[in-house]
């Protein structure tokens, strides 16, 4: 026992852009686990995608080993986690295999949207909460403004807050003294049945399904048979570990550790994040809490660009399915853009990012359809079914009523810019339920918004009206009735599949108006008119037409009578009559792109 009582198993929780990793950095110098030639900024970043953005995408464990004030020497287990409202679960996940979470606050910001979040989420799983006040070296720090938001929004004493500044290296070592003080060593450790939390995972080409978990109770070594509790699947382990920060084997995991385990399974869909293993000859009866099925809330069709490209984007979206378990991804074909999937995602920001790894990563030049989120339809017969594309939408004559997701969010805005985020909430079509007043300068609005108006340009136009000082966190709400129909956009009468959309009747016409401007734009010209319609049912709501391309039939007229000139334009004229008759358009590939990506 006196082993477990020298680990401590923590997490870093933040707001966006708080100085989480650089922090991470300072902890991994200060206790050597890193030497200093190979130290590099945002090390427990590793993706490309991370460092460019400077956010942080996925969960990053590291075991560093420190030895304190008091001659002990202390394993401390740290979980990086990400900062953005999409990647709440993973960091759900990351507080369940801990004990204590610093809590990052930005000397200059104050408490922001996801810092509110992110501390109820360990507020929940009865975590100790170290409060650390981050980048007191800015010259608009304002620490003590910090420490009085700490009391009066998160209800944590401010005297408990350490002040620090992760790039210039301020406080680490009293940083690291108070996890060792204050948070608890690790819990549940006399349970009697072996257990581990998978709190993430990822897909090794070499290895197979490379398991990150949390060791509870009983201790797991190579050869041992284990057992996962969500869907009774049996595996042998080929290999344990930690890292430091690299992949670092080990004969075996003891209790309280945090660390990796290698599965014989080959099926990359079998291991569910936030699961718990247990041994098969002595299974635990219960699994440790905290595992709950997430579930998408936006949707999106991915097609490949080249048809040819199918199967490796199959087997791409399976790969990084493993390392994510919010992504979802089911078949599905469109008469425009030939075979691809329907993808479930956790928001915008989530939507983004995997389409940017299919690109790089997989090296795929693919296409995404417009985002939307499952609507629940209301038919004549008494059923409700559940669409998230627009082409299932079954016939107008036989729905009752349509209904569509709210989301419950928070706005942290500057007090100066709240006329302006009244005004776009109202454009919306959202309501503020109340607003606090946080300080003289910071104003947090509560709102009831639909989630398919937030899903383009809210939080860019958000950014920009607030001077990129507001911020957003929100959660799923309730479903409410909404006037919503579907609009088809139309080309030589007729239905392009690919952009049509659910939207709300009040938007349809300029919607549609704006699509078919941007259509009559990009489409090549043929030889007679194209009508490019927006129609919602029967009823043409917007409409352009694409300009025939001229041709001269009377170049090789020379000299004679007018007449003649008339007759050779009179046949032209019932040439194209017949012409658009039978001639239908074909629209290019780059169209789609075009469109689909401006939009997107």
């Amino acid at each position: 026992m006196s082993n477990l009582a020298n680990i401590r198993n923590f997490c870093i929780i933040a707001h966006v852009d708080h100085g989480k990793t650089t922090l991470s950095d300072r902890l991994l110098e200060r206790t050597q686990t890193v030497e200093k030639r190979q130290m590099k900024e945002q090390l427990l970043d590793s993706m490309d995608l991370e460092r460019e953005k400077g956010i942080t995408i996925k969960c990053h464990p590291v075991t560093m080993l420190y030895k304190s004030a008091n001659g002990h020497e202390y394993t401390l287990n740290l979980i990086d986690t990400p900062g953005h409202v999409d990647f709440s679960y993973e960091v759900s996940r990351s507080l369940a295999a801990c004990e204590g979470a610093c809590l990052l606050i930005d000397a200059s910001q104050g408490v922001e949207a996801q810092t509110v979040a992110n501390a109820t989420l360990a507020m929940q799983q009865n975590l100790e909460i170290l409060p650390i006040i981050n980048k007191i070296d800015l010259p608009g720090a304002r620490p003590e403004e910090a420490r009085r938001q700490l009391e009066d929004i998160l209800t944590i004493p401010a005297h408990d807050a350490l002040l620090a500044s992760g790039k210039a290296g301020i406080g680490i070592t009293e940083i690291l003294e108070s996890i060792i003080l204050r948070v608890p060593p690790p819990r549940w450790s006399d349970y009697k049945h072996h257990r581990a939390l998978i709190f993430d995972s990822l897909f090794d080409t070499y290895k197979g399904v490379v398991a990150y978990v949390r060791v509870f109770s009983g201790a797991f070594s190579p050869g041992d048979t284990i057992q996962l509790m969500a869907n009774n699947a049996k595996s042998t382990i080929k290999e344990v570990g930690i890292f430091s920060p690299k992949p670092h084997p080990t004969e075996t995991l003891q209790p309280g550790s945090v660390g990796y385990i290698v599965l014989n399974i080959r099926e990359v869909s079998d291991v569910k994040i936030g699961d718990t293993i247990t041994l098969a000859a002595n299974p635990a009866t219960e699994p440790v809490p905290g595992f709950k099925e997430v579930r998408p809330m936006v949707f999106s069709g991915i097609y490949p660009i080249d048809t040819a490209n199918y199967e490796k984007l199959k087997n791409s979206l399976a790969k990084l399915a493993i390392n994510d378990a919010a992504l979802t991804h089911t078949p599905e074909s469109s008469v425009a853009l030939g075979f691809g999937f329907r993808c479930g995602f956790l928001g915008l920001l989530h939507m983004e990012i995997i389409q940017e790894r299919l690109r790089r990563e997989y090296d795929l030049d693919i296409i995404s359809t417009y985002p939307s989120v499952v609507y629940r339809i209301h038919t004549s017969d008494g059923k409700i079914t559940p669409i998230d594309n627009p082409s299932f939408m079954p016939n107008p004559s036989l729905i009752t009523c349509i209904e569509e997701p709210t989301i419950k969010a928070r706005l942290h805005i500057p007090a100066w810019s709240i006329g302006d985020i009244l005004t776009l909430i109202m454009e919306k079509r959202g309501q503020c339920d109340h607003t606090d007043t946080l300080d003289q300068d910071r104003v947090m609005l509560a709102c009831t918004l639909p989630l398919n108006e937030i899903l383009v340009d809210f939080n860019d136009r958000l950014k920009s009206l607030t001077r990129g000082y507001g911020s957003l966190d929100y959660e799923l709400g309730h479903y409410i009735t909404s006037d919503l129909v579907k609009m088809d956009i139309l080309v030589q009468e007729e239905p392009v599949d690919a952009f049509s959309c659910i939207v709300h009747r009040q938007k349809a016409e300029a919607r549609g108006r704006a699509i078919c401007e941007r259509l009559k734009e990009l489409l090549p010209r043929q030889l007679f008119k194209v009508p490019i319609q927006a129609a919602i049912g029967g009823k043409v709501i917007a409409r352009e037409t694409l300009g025939s391309t001229g041709k001269d039939v009377t170049a090789k007229c020379y000299g004679g009578d007018i007449t003649r000139k008339r007759k050779l334009l009179d046949k032209q004229k019932e040439g194209k009559k017949r012409m658009k008759q039978i001639g239908r358009v074909s629209i290019p590939q780059e169209v789609f792109t075009k469109i689909l990506r401006n939009e997107g």
